[in-house]
Protein backbone atom coordinates (compact mmCIF):
# COMPACT_ATOMS: atom_id res chain seq x y z
CA UNK A 1 0.00 0.00 0.00
CA UNK A 2 1.92 3.15 -1.53
CA UNK A 3 -0.13 5.58 0.47
CA UNK A 4 1.74 8.86 -0.99
CA UNK A 5 1.35 7.60 -4.59
CA UNK A 6 -2.40 6.20 -3.79
CA UNK A 7 -3.38 9.34 -2.85
CA UNK A 8 -2.02 11.13 -5.47
CA UNK A 9 -4.23 8.83 -7.54
CA UNK A 10 -6.71 9.35 -5.76
CA UNK A 11 -7.37 13.22 -6.56
CA UNK A 12 -6.10 12.52 -10.11
CA UNK A 13 -2.42 14.23 -9.95
CA UNK A 14 -0.12 11.31 -11.39
CA UNK A 15 -0.51 9.46 -14.68
CA UNK A 16 -1.21 5.74 -15.27
CA UNK A 17 1.19 3.47 -14.30
CA UNK A 18 3.18 1.36 -16.73
CA UNK A 19 2.40 -2.31 -16.52
CA UNK A 20 4.45 -5.10 -17.46
CA UNK A 21 3.60 -8.76 -19.63
CA UNK A 22 2.49 -11.55 -17.49
CA UNK A 23 4.65 -14.11 -17.46
CA UNK A 24 2.78 -17.34 -18.77
CA UNK A 25 2.01 -17.32 -21.82
CA UNK A 26 -0.51 -20.22 -22.03
CA UNK A 27 -3.74 -19.12 -23.29
CA UNK A 28 -5.97 -18.72 -19.55
CA UNK A 29 -9.64 -20.12 -20.06
CA UNK A 30 -12.05 -21.42 -17.94
CA UNK A 31 -11.63 -23.11 -14.00
CA UNK A 32 -13.12 -26.72 -14.23
CA UNK A 33 -14.19 -28.36 -11.39
CA UNK A 34 -12.76 -30.72 -9.11
CA UNK A 35 -14.01 -32.96 -6.30
CA UNK A 36 -13.79 -30.44 -3.77
CA UNK A 37 -16.30 -30.01 -0.92
CA UNK A 38 -16.75 -25.31 -0.82
CA UNK A 39 -17.26 -25.92 2.61
CA UNK A 40 -13.95 -26.97 3.32
CA UNK A 41 -12.56 -23.68 1.47
CA UNK A 42 -10.65 -20.98 3.23
CA UNK A 43 -8.72 -18.37 2.26
CA UNK A 44 -5.80 -15.78 3.26
CA UNK A 45 -4.19 -12.35 1.81
CA UNK A 46 -1.66 -10.25 2.85
CA UNK A 47 -2.01 -6.14 3.21
CA UNK A 48 -4.81 -5.15 0.71
CA UNK A 49 -5.47 -9.11 0.57
CA UNK A 50 -5.58 -9.41 3.82
CA UNK A 51 -8.47 -6.72 4.51
CA UNK A 52 -10.38 -8.69 1.70
CA UNK A 53 -9.95 -12.24 2.90
CA UNK A 54 -11.35 -11.01 5.87
CA UNK A 55 -14.43 -9.40 4.38
CA UNK A 56 -14.77 -12.40 1.92
CA UNK A 57 -14.91 -14.77 5.17
CA UNK A 58 -17.30 -12.77 7.02
CA UNK A 59 -19.21 -12.01 3.85
CA UNK A 60 -19.34 -16.42 3.26
CA UNK A 61 -18.48 -17.67 6.53
CA UNK A 62 -21.03 -20.24 6.04
CA UNK A 63 -18.22 -22.06 3.56
CA UNK A 64 -15.18 -20.55 5.01
CA UNK A 65 -13.02 -22.93 7.19
CA UNK A 66 -10.68 -20.18 8.21
CA UNK A 67 -8.76 -16.89 7.69
CA UNK A 68 -5.26 -16.03 7.55
CA UNK A 69 -4.77 -12.23 7.33
CA UNK A 70 -1.23 -10.56 7.43
CA UNK A 71 -1.09 -7.28 8.33
CA UNK A 72 -4.47 -6.32 7.59
CA UNK A 73 -7.45 -5.15 9.33
CA UNK A 74 -10.79 -5.54 10.64
CA UNK A 75 -14.13 -5.86 8.59
CA UNK A 76 -15.19 -2.47 7.25
CA UNK A 77 -12.30 -0.75 8.74
CA UNK A 78 -12.71 2.43 5.85
CA UNK A 79 -16.04 2.77 7.04
CA UNK A 80 -17.15 3.35 3.39
CA UNK A 81 -20.44 3.83 2.55
CA UNK A 82 -22.30 5.77 -0.21
CA UNK A 83 -22.85 9.00 1.69
CA UNK A 84 -19.53 8.99 3.68
CA UNK A 85 -18.25 8.94 -0.01
CA UNK A 86 -20.44 11.87 -1.31
CA UNK A 87 -20.47 13.93 1.11
CA UNK A 88 -15.97 13.86 1.54
CA UNK A 89 -16.06 13.91 -2.05
CA UNK A 90 -14.74 10.31 -1.81
CA UNK A 91 -12.00 11.16 -0.58
CA UNK A 92 -13.05 10.25 3.00
CA UNK A 93 -13.14 6.27 2.43
CA UNK A 94 -9.32 6.48 0.95
CA UNK A 95 -8.14 8.93 3.81
CA UNK A 96 -9.63 6.75 6.65
CA UNK A 97 -8.03 3.91 5.04
CA UNK A 98 -4.59 4.92 4.61
CA UNK A 99 -4.90 6.62 7.55
CA UNK A 100 -6.59 5.55 10.92
CA UNK A 101 -6.47 1.69 9.20
CA UNK A 102 -3.14 1.55 8.36
CA UNK A 103 -1.59 3.39 11.00
CA UNK A 104 -3.81 3.39 13.85
CA UNK A 105 -4.08 5.00 16.68
CA UNK A 106 -6.20 2.00 18.13
CA UNK A 107 -8.65 4.79 20.14
CA UNK A 108 -10.02 5.55 16.20
CA UNK A 109 -10.63 1.65 15.64
CA UNK A 110 -13.47 1.11 17.45
CA UNK A 111 -14.48 -2.26 17.45
CA UNK A 112 -18.65 -1.26 17.89
CA UNK A 113 -18.27 0.32 14.84
CA UNK A 114 -17.14 -3.26 12.69
CA UNK A 115 -19.04 -5.23 15.01
CA UNK A 116 -21.87 -3.28 14.46
CA UNK A 117 -22.22 -2.97 11.06
CA UNK A 118 -21.24 -6.74 10.78
CA UNK A 119 -23.87 -7.21 12.60
CA UNK A 120 -26.26 -5.30 10.55
CA UNK A 121 -25.30 -7.00 7.59
CA UNK A 122 -26.02 -9.96 9.15
CA UNK A 123 -29.62 -9.11 9.81
CA UNK A 124 -30.60 -7.85 6.77
CA UNK A 125 -29.25 -10.69 4.94
CA UNK A 126 -26.16 -9.46 3.17
CA UNK A 127 -23.69 -11.63 4.42
CA UNK A 128 -23.94 -14.91 6.54
CA UNK A 129 -24.82 -15.37 9.74
CA UNK A 130 -22.42 -14.34 12.11
CA UNK A 131 -22.20 -17.31 14.41
CA UNK A 132 -20.37 -19.20 11.91
CA UNK A 133 -17.31 -17.04 13.07
CA UNK A 134 -17.23 -19.09 16.01
CA UNK A 135 -16.14 -21.70 14.18
CA UNK A 136 -13.33 -20.13 11.79
CA UNK A 137 -9.71 -20.69 12.27
CA UNK A 138 -8.39 -17.37 12.41
CA UNK A 139 -4.36 -16.72 11.93
CA UNK A 140 -3.50 -12.76 12.33
CA UNK A 141 0.01 -11.48 11.61
CA UNK A 142 1.92 -8.21 12.23
CA UNK A 143 5.56 -7.73 11.79
CA UNK A 144 7.38 -5.34 14.24
CA UNK A 145 9.48 -4.03 11.30
CA UNK A 146 6.42 -3.50 9.42
CA UNK A 147 6.59 0.20 8.35
CA UNK A 148 3.12 0.52 6.29
CA UNK A 149 0.79 -1.49 8.75
CA UNK A 150 1.22 -0.48 12.36
CA UNK A 151 -0.01 -3.49 14.78
CA UNK A 152 -3.54 -0.72 16.46
CA UNK A 153 -4.48 -2.64 12.31
CA UNK A 154 -3.99 -6.48 12.94
CA UNK A 155 -5.03 -5.58 17.25
CA UNK A 156 -7.85 -4.62 15.76
CA UNK A 157 -9.20 -7.63 13.72
CA UNK A 158 -7.78 -9.72 16.56
CA UNK A 159 -10.41 -8.08 18.72
CA UNK A 160 -13.54 -7.95 16.00
CA UNK A 161 -12.87 -11.75 15.71
CA UNK A 162 -12.64 -12.28 19.50
CA UNK A 163 -15.98 -10.59 19.97
CA UNK A 164 -17.83 -13.44 17.78
CA UNK A 165 -15.19 -16.39 19.00
CA UNK A 166 -16.44 -15.37 22.85
CA UNK A 167 -13.76 -17.47 25.69
CA UNK A 168 -15.32 -20.66 24.53
CA UNK A 169 -13.93 -20.15 21.18
CA UNK A 170 -10.68 -18.34 21.74
CA UNK A 171 -8.62 -21.56 20.98
CA UNK A 172 -9.18 -20.92 17.08
CA UNK A 173 -7.35 -17.79 17.29
CA UNK A 174 -3.48 -17.62 16.76
CA UNK A 175 -2.03 -14.13 16.61
CA UNK A 176 1.55 -14.04 15.84
CA UNK A 177 3.13 -10.57 16.42
CA UNK A 178 7.22 -10.91 17.73
CA UNK A 179 8.70 -11.52 14.42
CA UNK A 180 10.77 -8.69 12.90
CA UNK A 181 9.28 -9.08 9.57
CA UNK A 182 8.74 -5.67 7.30
CA UNK A 183 5.56 -5.27 5.74
CA UNK A 184 5.58 -8.53 3.57
CA UNK A 185 4.36 -12.00 3.35
CA UNK A 186 7.14 -13.99 4.97
CA UNK A 187 8.57 -17.30 3.70
CA UNK A 188 11.76 -19.68 4.66
CA UNK A 189 13.57 -18.87 1.67
CA UNK A 190 17.20 -17.44 1.89
CA UNK A 191 19.80 -15.52 0.04
CA UNK A 192 17.57 -15.36 -3.35
CA UNK A 193 18.36 -11.96 -5.00
CA UNK A 194 14.66 -11.43 -5.72
CA UNK A 195 12.94 -11.08 -2.51
CA UNK A 196 13.68 -9.00 0.27
CA UNK A 197 15.84 -9.22 3.64
CA UNK A 198 13.31 -9.83 6.66
CA UNK A 199 12.83 -6.65 7.58
CA UNK A 200 12.48 -4.84 4.31
CA UNK A 201 9.15 -2.84 3.39
CA UNK A 202 9.35 -2.55 -0.16
CA UNK A 203 8.59 -4.40 -3.39
CA UNK A 204 8.02 -7.19 -3.98
CA UNK A 205 6.34 -7.76 -0.12
CA UNK A 206 7.60 -10.94 0.14
CA UNK A 207 10.46 -10.98 3.15
CA UNK A 208 12.91 -13.71 3.84
CA UNK A 209 12.27 -14.81 7.59
CA UNK A 210 13.18 -18.20 7.86
CA UNK A 211 9.52 -18.62 8.73
CA UNK A 212 7.00 -20.86 6.26
CA UNK A 213 3.78 -18.31 6.69
CA UNK A 214 1.96 -20.25 4.10
CA UNK A 215 2.73 -23.82 6.13
CA UNK A 216 1.52 -22.48 9.43
CA UNK A 217 -1.41 -20.23 8.08
CA UNK A 218 -2.89 -23.91 6.14
CA UNK A 219 -1.92 -25.74 9.36
CA UNK A 220 -3.50 -23.60 11.89
CA UNK A 221 -6.96 -23.80 9.71
CA UNK A 222 -6.57 -27.57 8.67
CA UNK A 223 -4.96 -29.57 11.49
CA UNK A 224 -1.29 -30.73 11.06
CA UNK A 225 -0.51 -31.88 7.40
CA UNK A 226 1.67 -34.24 5.29
CA UNK A 227 5.23 -32.59 5.05
CA UNK A 228 5.50 -29.69 2.05
CA UNK A 229 7.25 -30.88 -1.22
CA UNK A 230 10.77 -29.88 -1.27
CA UNK A 231 11.74 -31.01 -4.88
CA UNK A 232 9.52 -30.76 -8.21
CA UNK A 233 6.22 -29.94 -8.18
CA UNK A 234 4.26 -32.68 -9.30
CA UNK A 235 1.04 -30.27 -9.67
CA UNK A 236 -0.02 -28.26 -12.26
CA UNK A 237 -0.02 -23.78 -12.24
CA UNK A 238 -2.84 -22.76 -14.64
CA UNK A 239 -3.82 -19.98 -15.82
CA UNK A 240 -7.72 -19.09 -16.35
CA UNK A 241 -9.77 -15.92 -17.48
CA UNK A 242 -11.30 -14.08 -15.31
CA UNK A 243 -13.51 -12.31 -16.89
CA UNK A 244 -15.72 -15.13 -16.77
CA UNK A 245 -16.35 -14.69 -13.25
CA UNK A 246 -16.48 -10.58 -13.12
CA UNK A 247 -19.73 -10.82 -15.31
CA UNK A 248 -21.77 -8.27 -16.01
CA UNK A 249 -18.53 -6.59 -15.54
CA UNK A 250 -15.45 -6.36 -17.33
CA UNK A 251 -12.16 -7.28 -15.08
CA UNK A 252 -10.93 -3.73 -16.07
CA UNK A 253 -14.23 -1.98 -14.64
CA UNK A 254 -13.39 -4.11 -11.37
CA UNK A 255 -9.74 -3.05 -11.52
CA UNK A 256 -8.89 -6.73 -11.56
CA UNK A 257 -6.65 -8.34 -14.21
CA UNK A 258 -7.63 -10.29 -17.29
CA UNK A 259 -5.81 -13.39 -15.88
CA UNK A 260 -6.00 -15.40 -12.76
CA UNK A 261 -3.90 -18.67 -11.66
CA UNK A 262 -4.83 -21.59 -9.91
CA UNK A 263 -2.26 -24.22 -8.46
CA UNK A 264 -3.84 -27.95 -8.90
CA UNK A 265 -1.82 -30.95 -7.57
CA UNK A 266 -2.11 -34.28 -9.58
CA UNK A 267 -3.97 -35.99 -7.53
CA UNK A 268 -7.22 -33.38 -7.68
CA UNK A 269 -6.80 -33.62 -11.14
CA UNK A 270 -7.06 -37.36 -11.20
CA UNK A 271 -10.40 -36.91 -9.16
CA UNK A 272 -9.36 -37.22 -5.55
CA UNK A 273 -11.18 -35.12 -2.94
CA UNK A 274 -9.43 -31.88 -2.51
CA UNK A 275 -9.88 -28.92 -0.91
CA UNK A 276 -9.60 -24.95 -2.06
CA UNK A 277 -7.22 -22.12 -0.73
CA UNK A 278 -7.92 -18.65 -1.80
CA UNK A 279 -4.55 -16.45 -1.79
CA UNK A 280 -4.89 -12.90 -2.05
CA UNK A 281 -1.67 -11.15 -2.78
CA UNK A 282 -1.51 -7.84 -1.83
CA UNK A 283 -1.21 -4.45 -3.56
CA UNK A 284 1.86 -4.00 -5.77
CA UNK A 285 1.93 -7.60 -5.96
CA UNK A 286 -0.14 -8.77 -8.80
CA UNK A 287 1.67 -10.58 -12.10
CA UNK A 288 1.55 -7.72 -14.11
CA UNK A 289 3.96 -5.67 -10.93
CA UNK A 290 6.17 -8.59 -10.05
CA UNK A 291 5.99 -10.89 -12.53
CA UNK A 292 4.94 -14.66 -10.29
CA UNK A 293 6.25 -13.94 -7.84
CA UNK A 294 4.18 -14.83 -5.33
CA UNK A 295 2.21 -17.51 -6.88
CA UNK A 296 5.85 -19.12 -7.04
CA UNK A 297 7.26 -18.10 -3.63
CA UNK A 298 4.97 -17.58 -1.25
CA UNK A 299 5.28 -21.15 -0.31
CA UNK A 300 1.41 -22.66 -0.48
CA UNK A 301 2.10 -24.64 -3.66
CA UNK A 302 4.41 -27.02 -1.84
CA UNK A 303 2.07 -27.66 0.64
CA UNK A 304 -0.57 -27.67 -1.61
CA UNK A 305 1.02 -30.77 -3.92
CA UNK A 306 1.24 -32.99 -1.11
CA UNK A 307 -1.72 -32.04 0.84
CA UNK A 308 -4.47 -32.03 -1.95
CA UNK A 309 -5.10 -28.42 -2.08
CA UNK A 310 -6.21 -26.20 -4.98
CA UNK A 311 -4.56 -22.51 -4.55
CA UNK A 312 -6.52 -20.04 -6.22
CA UNK A 313 -4.83 -17.27 -6.90
CA UNK A 314 -6.83 -14.22 -8.75
CA UNK A 315 -5.05 -10.83 -9.72
CA UNK A 316 -6.09 -7.28 -9.26
CA UNK A 317 -4.38 -4.51 -11.78
CA UNK A 318 -3.76 -1.01 -11.23
CA UNK A 319 -6.24 1.63 -12.38
CA UNK A 320 -5.50 4.85 -12.64
CA UNK A 321 -9.11 6.15 -12.80
CA UNK A 322 -12.76 5.17 -12.17
CA UNK A 323 -12.04 2.74 -10.67
CA UNK A 324 -9.11 4.84 -9.06
CA UNK A 325 -6.44 1.80 -7.67
CA UNK A 326 -2.99 2.76 -8.91
CA UNK A 327 -1.55 0.17 -7.10
CA UNK A 328 -3.48 -2.74 -7.62
CA UNK A 329 -5.10 -3.31 -4.24
CA UNK A 330 -7.77 -5.47 -3.48
CA UNK A 331 -10.93 -3.06 -2.82
CA UNK A 332 -11.41 -2.35 0.86
CA UNK A 333 -12.68 1.33 0.66
CA UNK A 334 -15.06 0.98 -1.81
CA UNK A 335 -13.37 2.38 -4.92
CA UNK A 336 -14.99 0.01 -7.19
CA UNK A 337 -18.81 1.33 -6.96
CA UNK A 338 -18.27 3.79 -3.64
CA UNK A 339 -21.39 1.89 -1.74
CA UNK A 340 -21.01 -0.14 1.32
CA UNK A 341 -21.79 -3.29 -0.56
CA UNK A 342 -18.04 -4.03 -0.90
CA UNK A 343 -17.89 -5.77 2.45
CA UNK A 344 -20.61 -8.00 1.41
CA UNK A 345 -21.65 -10.95 -0.56
CA UNK A 346 -22.88 -8.74 -3.63
CA UNK A 347 -19.70 -6.89 -3.78
CA UNK A 348 -18.64 -7.23 -6.97
CA UNK A 349 -14.61 -8.31 -6.31
CA UNK A 350 -16.44 -10.61 -3.27
CA UNK A 351 -18.95 -12.09 -6.32
CA UNK A 352 -16.16 -12.59 -8.46
CA UNK A 353 -13.98 -14.59 -5.88
CA UNK A 354 -16.87 -16.34 -4.92
CA UNK A 355 -17.13 -17.14 -8.58
CA UNK A 356 -14.45 -18.33 -9.21
CA UNK A 357 -14.81 -20.95 -6.26
CA UNK A 358 -18.19 -21.82 -7.16
CA UNK A 359 -16.27 -23.36 -10.95
CA UNK A 360 -13.66 -24.89 -8.56
CA UNK A 361 -15.66 -26.90 -6.15
CA UNK A 362 -18.95 -27.82 -8.68
CA UNK A 363 -17.85 -31.32 -8.69
CA UNK A 364 -18.96 -32.05 -5.37
CA UNK A 365 -20.82 -30.61 -2.88
CA UNK A 366 -20.41 -32.21 0.40
CA UNK A 367 -18.15 -34.14 2.18
CA UNK A 368 -19.04 -38.08 3.50
CA UNK A 369 -19.52 -37.78 7.01
CA UNK A 370 -17.95 -40.11 9.69
CA UNK A 371 -19.90 -42.77 11.41
CA UNK A 372 -17.43 -43.87 13.49
CA UNK A 373 -18.58 -44.94 17.12
CA UNK A 374 -15.13 -44.74 19.00
CA UNK A 375 -12.28 -42.28 18.70
CA UNK A 376 -8.26 -43.05 19.00
CA UNK A 377 -5.89 -40.81 20.38
CA UNK A 378 -4.85 -37.89 18.28
CA UNK A 379 -1.39 -38.51 16.18
CA UNK A 380 1.35 -36.32 15.06
CA UNK A 381 0.71 -33.13 18.09
CA UNK A 382 3.44 -30.64 17.56
CA UNK A 383 4.04 -26.81 18.38
CA UNK A 384 3.27 -25.50 14.37
CA UNK A 385 3.98 -21.76 16.04
CA UNK A 386 5.20 -20.13 18.80
CA UNK A 387 4.61 -16.18 19.92
CA UNK A 388 5.65 -14.52 23.51
CA UNK A 389 2.42 -15.22 25.18
CA UNK A 390 0.91 -18.29 22.50
CA UNK A 391 1.55 -21.27 21.02
CA UNK A 392 0.03 -22.88 18.27
CA UNK A 393 -0.56 -26.30 18.69
CA UNK A 394 -2.05 -28.64 15.66
CA UNK A 395 -2.45 -32.58 15.00
CA UNK A 396 -3.62 -35.02 12.65
CA UNK A 397 -7.63 -35.14 12.75
CA UNK A 398 -9.24 -37.89 14.02
CA UNK A 399 -11.83 -39.53 12.22
CA UNK A 400 -15.51 -39.05 13.68
CA UNK A 401 -14.17 -36.52 16.52
CA UNK A 402 -16.76 -33.89 17.08
CA UNK A 403 -14.18 -31.92 19.28
CA UNK A 404 -10.47 -32.19 21.38
CA UNK A 405 -9.90 -30.95 24.71
CA UNK A 406 -6.57 -29.72 25.32
CA UNK A 407 -5.00 -30.00 28.65
CA UNK A 408 -1.67 -28.17 29.81
CA UNK A 409 0.60 -28.41 32.17
CA UNK A 410 3.03 -25.92 33.01
CA UNK A 411 6.14 -26.13 35.74
CA UNK A 412 4.06 -27.56 38.55
CA UNK A 413 3.56 -30.69 36.20
CA UNK A 414 0.00 -30.92 36.48
CA UNK A 415 -1.94 -30.76 33.79
CA UNK A 416 -5.31 -28.93 33.09
CA UNK A 417 -7.85 -28.04 30.54
CA UNK A 418 -7.35 -24.87 29.13
CA UNK A 419 -10.03 -25.23 26.13
CA UNK A 420 -12.23 -27.70 23.88
CA UNK A 421 -12.18 -26.72 19.89
CA UNK A 422 -13.73 -28.49 16.91
CA UNK A 423 -11.00 -29.35 14.36
CA UNK A 424 -7.30 -29.80 14.71
CA UNK A 425 -5.23 -26.79 16.15
CA UNK A 426 -5.72 -24.76 19.12
CA UNK A 427 -4.01 -21.51 20.00
CA UNK A 428 -3.27 -21.20 23.37
CA UNK A 429 -2.55 -17.31 24.49
CA UNK A 430 -1.95 -16.17 28.16
CA UNK A 431 1.15 -17.67 28.29
CA UNK A 432 4.49 -16.66 30.35
CA UNK A 433 7.14 -15.54 27.63
CA UNK A 434 10.07 -17.70 27.18
CA UNK A 435 8.47 -20.33 29.68
CA UNK A 436 8.00 -24.20 28.28
CA UNK A 437 4.96 -26.12 28.85
CA UNK A 438 3.86 -29.28 28.26
CA UNK A 439 0.07 -30.19 26.18
CA UNK A 440 -1.90 -33.07 25.08
CA UNK A 441 -5.21 -33.60 23.35
CA UNK A 442 -7.73 -36.03 23.28
CA UNK A 443 -10.80 -36.40 21.14
CA UNK A 444 -14.11 -36.11 22.02
CA UNK A 445 -17.04 -38.05 20.24
CA UNK A 446 -20.52 -36.77 21.60
CA UNK A 447 -18.84 -36.03 24.96
CA UNK A 448 -17.30 -39.11 25.60
CA UNK A 449 -13.20 -38.55 25.65
CA UNK A 450 -11.14 -40.68 23.85
CA UNK A 451 -7.32 -41.49 25.03
CA UNK A 452 -5.17 -38.59 24.81
CA UNK A 453 -2.59 -37.88 22.30
CA UNK A 454 1.23 -38.00 23.25
CA UNK A 455 2.70 -34.87 25.27
CA UNK A 456 4.51 -31.83 23.30
CA UNK A 457 6.58 -29.46 24.76
CA UNK A 458 7.31 -25.94 23.59
CA UNK A 459 8.34 -22.75 24.85
CA UNK A 460 7.39 -19.38 24.06
CA UNK A 461 9.35 -16.58 22.66
CA UNK A 462 11.10 -13.41 24.34
CA UNK A 463 9.50 -10.62 23.89
CA UNK A 464 10.48 -8.44 21.33
CA UNK A 465 12.30 -5.00 21.80
CA UNK A 466 10.59 -1.99 21.41
CA UNK A 467 10.50 -0.62 17.81
CA UNK A 468 10.15 3.05 17.65
CA UNK A 469 11.00 3.01 13.47
CA UNK A 470 9.70 0.46 12.34
CA UNK A 471 12.23 -1.08 9.34
CA UNK A 472 15.67 -0.81 10.96
CA UNK A 473 14.74 -2.50 13.94
CA UNK A 474 17.39 -5.93 15.06
CA UNK A 475 15.27 -8.70 13.75
CA UNK A 476 15.97 -11.80 16.48
CA UNK A 477 16.01 -15.42 15.95
CA UNK A 478 13.32 -17.09 14.35
CA UNK A 479 14.00 -20.77 13.91
CA UNK A 480 10.43 -21.62 13.00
Amino acid sequence: MHVTMLRQHVVGLICAMAVGISPLAAQPSALRSYNAPIGESSVSGISSGAFMAIQFGTAWSSIIKGVGAVAGGPYWCAEANYWYDVITGYWGPISRATGQCMKGPASDLNIKHFTNQADAKASAGEIDPLSNLARQKIYLFHGYNDAVVYKAAPDAAAEFYRHYLGDGKRGNLFYQTVLGAGHSFVVTKQNDAGLNDCSANKEPYIDQCGYDQAGIILQHIYGRLNPLNRGQLAGTLKSFDQSLYTRPYTPDELSLGDKGYAFVPQDCEQGAPCRVHVALHGCKQDVDQIGPKFVDYAGYNAWADTNSFIILYPQTKPHSYWPTNPDACWDWWSYVNHTDDYVTKSGPQIKAIKAMLDALTGGNATLVSENDQSVSAPQGLTANDASDSSVDLVWFPVSGATTYKVQRAGADRAFQTVGEVAGASFGDSGLTPQTAFRWRVSAMLNGTEGPASEEVIATTRSRPPPCNDPGSCPVGPIGR
